[in-house]
């Protein structure tokens, strides 16, 4: 066994997560925020169920005083092709805060037919509580 690839892929789902593992994680209770870093009018027009908006560009130690360090913040953004859901974990991470990250973001959540919200809400499996 290659104890170098063990401890990489070890730190990898230490550090990130797909859209079956949040949904798992929602629909069993698990103590997690989702955080979306897009703009308020990306926010508006879509988003996952339940995400608060929280702009890359605006996290600092004011915009997250009342957030519960508690909990594990699961970041994203649109998908592989914007990188917002990393500022937001590498901000988040940096204000002592445990974070993840939605690898995919909102376009592989979408594509595995989960449900959005927003003013262009797609239809799909909702989060129903209870493992």
């Amino acid at each position: 066994m290659n104890i170098e690839q063990l401890n990489y892929y070890s730190a990898k789902l230490s550090y990130e997560m797909d859209s079956a593992d949040l949904f798992d994680a929602l629909k069993c209770g698990e103590d997690v925020v989702i955080v979306d870093g897009r703009s308020a009018a990306a926010f508006k027009l879509e988003h996952i169920p339940g995400a608060v908006n929280l702009p890359h560009r605006e996290i600092c130690s004011n915009t997250t005083a009342n957030l519960d360090r508690d909990k594990t913040y699961v970041c994203y953004c649109d998908g592989i092709g914007c990188n917002a859901s990393t500022k937001t974990a590498l901000k988040l991470l940096t204000l002592g805060f445990k974070v993840k990250e939605l690898i995919g973001g909102l376009d592989w959540w979408k594509r595995d037919g989960y449900e959005t919200q927003g003013e262009k809400a797609q239809s799909g499996t909702g989060v129903v509580c209870g493992c």
